[in-house]
């Protein structure tokens, strides 16, 4: 398995976004969009902060 788990980062924590994330894609107003293994889509504004893909987790910054 190689999905990775999506999170964003504010505050010193760490909210999860999204499970199982297979593809993720930058768009042209900055944000991502982010795509799971079933499908399910979810945008969101941010900067990619890391990606630990060791640990299977994405982060993103607000």
């Amino acid at each position: 398995m190689c999905e990775a788990n999506a999170y964003i980062a504010s505050n010193d924590k760490e909210e999860l976004i999204l499970k199982s994330v297979d593809l993720v894609t930058p768009q042209d107003d900055g944000g991502f969009l982010l795509v799971d293994i079933f499908g399910t889509q979810k945008l969101i504004k941010g900067k990619l902060k890391q990606m630990n893909l060791v640990d299977h987790k994405i982060i993103f910054q607000e």
